[in-house]
């Protein structure tokens, strides 16, 4: 009985988790940044997909219900979302709910993070649920840099990708108009309601614009919001110490489950800056880059052809992506620093050389590991005045950041603290950021800023 229970779970896993077609569908959404979870929306609904953001961290209770404590907290949240989504659905449509008109979205990783489990074990989990095993759960993977096939049409798929990076990357930038403005704003709370009405429009843009080959509308549209935002600044607060963010991309990006720790270091004087959403998909891609190089030196000292030509293809083909990827991103970043000096991004390989540089890690290791370490290390050489990791309690990557950015930040003398999130509400957090920012705030007046 046991072994028959295995084969089809097995069997479950295979055949509804991953690249299904999505037409005709109603396509869920788990918010994890919350502007650019709107955004991608926004640009599924332009090629005609029923796409819409699940209401997130109201399930919690149910994701807590169905795991045992041991999974990464990002696990529980979503799994919390999808549960309470099919919940509120059964009870409002009745007799006309029908689970295989939904399609529900959670990508994934290789490599040792728990991320690449998680559609597994929400498999398992909505199968236990009657009619639920009829609800098909999307995938894309890191390991082929969230490829699109099956999931879009073939003929759309070149110009799906294209308006899907350009939505992560103005989801970026109006999340750095927000903690650019709000810390400086005339009247509290100004930024906020700016921001929320913002994020409909520039929704909607995405909404109609996103199919067109050229995104103008799409740059017009933000380069108004970034004119409009700058406005909300009083230029007679005085700068204030400057904090970077680095850690899990979820919990970091995801403002309930991180208890929205950028607003608590601003309330504490910061202003504050968190890596970026694009950061972790053009890493993605410069990974395969790396990757397809070292396939075409081992071929070439065993001379083998085909496997050559294979590996070379590889390369070519991510490597004009990533090109793509930065063109998009410097446009968008560029036209937005016309009006207002928010923060650049990091480049994949300036951050590879960081880390070389010193031999402090290395990217043949993987995951955010890599990015948050060297960010650490970037921040610090460009004057920041203190640096946070975020992450979910037990993350393996973000404990290794922490055992070496630690130690580093102390050598360089930059305030540094960890912060590990499981939904607990723990007492003495918030005394340890306002000593933090206490720390902070003595480098800012030593050393300045950037």
């Amino acid at each position: 009985m046991k072994k028959v229970y295995q084969l089809d779970t097995f069997r479950a896993i295979s055949e509804r988790v991953g690249q299904f077609n999505v037409q005709g569908k109603r396509f869920l959404i788990p918010e994890m940044n919350r502007i650019g979870a709107h955004l991608l929306a926004g640009v599924f609904r332009s090629f005609g997909i029923n796409a819409s953001v699940m209401e997130t961290y109201e399930g919690l209770d149910l994701g807590k219900e169905f795991t045992s404590g041991k999974e990464c907290f990002p696990c529980v949240v979503t799994l919390g979302d999808i549960l309470l989504f099919m919940k509120k659905e059964r009870e409002r449509l009745g007799n006309r709910f029908n689970p295989e008109n939904y399609v529900y979205f959670m990508p994934e990783s290789d490599g040792p993070c728990r991320f690449g489990m998680y559609n597994k074990y929400h498999r398992i989990v909505l199968d236990t649920f009657p009619d639920l095993d009829r609800v098909k759960i999307a995938s894309l993977s890191s390991e082929d840099a969230y490829s699109l096939d099956g999931l879009i049409p073939k003929e759309k798929m070149r110009d799906f990708r294209k308006a899907a990076y350009l939505s992560m990357v103005v989801g970026d930038i109006l999340d750095r108009l927000l903690w650019k403005i709000r810390p400086y704003e005339r009247d509290q709370g100004m930024a906020d309601k700016f921001i929320d009405e913002t994020m409909g429009r520039i929704t909607e843009s995405f909404s109609k614009h996103s199919c067109e080959k050229s995104p103008s509308g799409i740059l017009n549209d933000l380069v108004e919001i970034v004119r409009e935002g700058k406005g909300i600044i009083d230029p007679d607060i005085p700068q204030k110490p400057l904090i970077g963010v680095v850690g899990e991309i979820y919990v970091r990006s995801h403002l309930k489950s991180n208890q929205d720790t950028i607003r608590t270091l601003e309330k504490f004087g910061a202003e504050a800056i968190n890596a970026s959403i694009a950061e972790w998909v053009n890493y993605t891609t410069y990974d395969q880059v790396r990757l397809a190089k070292i396939a075409i030196r081992l071929n070439l000292k065993k001379f083998r052809l085909k496997e050559i030509k294979e590996s070379l293809l590889r390369y070519l083909k991510y490597n004009l992506t990533l090109f793509h990827q930065y063109r998009q991103q410097t446009k968008a970043y560029r036209m937005a620093r016309n009006y207002i000096d928010i923060e650049e991004d990091h480049k994949i390989g300036h951050l590879d050389k960081v880390l070389r540089k010193n031999n402090t890690f290395s990217f043949e290791v993987g995951t955010e590991a890599c990015l948050s370490i060297s960010a650490a290390l970037e921040c610090a050489h460009m004057g920041y005045n203190g640096i946070v990791n975020i992450f979910p309690f037990t993350c393996m990557p973000s404990n290794v950041t922490s055992s070496i950015a630690k130690p580093l930040m102390a050598k360089l003398n930059i305030p540094y603290i960890d912060v590990s999130y499981d939904g607990s509400f723990q007492p003495g957090r918030e005394a340890a950021l306002r000593t933090f920012m206490y720390q902070a705030y003595q480098h800012f007046k030593s050393h300045g800023r950037a």
